[in-house]
């Protein structure tokens, strides 16, 4: 199935994922040293990172007019919405920082590449982290999903405060509000 419009999408008809437990321990660990590539060609380990930092993941960003992963793609619960979640953190993004947020990431197991040729394309003002490897992925033990032979990780905002994690926002249901809901924790919760 051609993916048309990325950014409109009829929540109703989309099957929401369920609180699997996965990310349940994640609250309260610190972030283990793990390099990663980012968008702007720097390497990031979110261990050294002084302040507070907004991670959020998703399993993957279509194309505008590219072919599906899967044809069901959009029947996998949060599997569909990684587009307007990344979009909706952009248009957030200095509403994001001035609630305190010292640095925002995206985070997927996509290829450096790839995500580049979607950060340029979206016009974001932050890096998109790429854990192709899964050496984070595996070291915080993050919930995924198999599909089309590939392991992405599920759908979650993580807060990091001086490398440990402080809040997690799993699931995440629909996706284009998930910046608006960090957002408002960070109002609530500032350092």
């Amino acid at each position: 199935m051609a993916q048309s419009n990325l950014l409109e999408v009829d929540w109703s008809q989309i099957p929401a994922p369920s609180d699997d437990g996965g990310a349940a321990h994640l609250a309260g660990m610190k972030i283990p040293p793990v390099s990663l590539r980012a968008t702007d060609d720097t390497v990031v380990d979110l261990s050294q990172l002084a302040g507070r930092t907004v991670v959020f993941a998703y399993p993957r960003t279509g194309e505008p007019g590219k072919i599906s992963l899967v044809d069901d793609w959009d029947m996998i619960p949060g599997a569909r919405g990684c587009t307007p979640q990344t979009c909706a953190f952009r248009d957030l993004f200095a509403e994001l920082k001035a609630a305190g947020a010292k640095h925002v990431y995206g985070l997927s197991t996509q290829s450096n590449e790839y995500q580049a040729e979607m950060a340029a394309r979206l016009h974001l003002p932050f890096s998109v982290l790429s854990d192709e490897k899964l050496k984070l992925t595996e070291a915080l033990q993050l919930p995924t999903m198999e599909v089309a032979d590939l392991t992405l990780i599920k759908r979650l905002a993580l807060i990091v405060d001086d490398g440990r994690i402080t809040h997690v926002f799993y699931p995440v249901f629909p996706p284009d509000r998930n910046a608006g809901d960090v957002l408002a924790w960070l109002r609530e919760n500032p350092r």
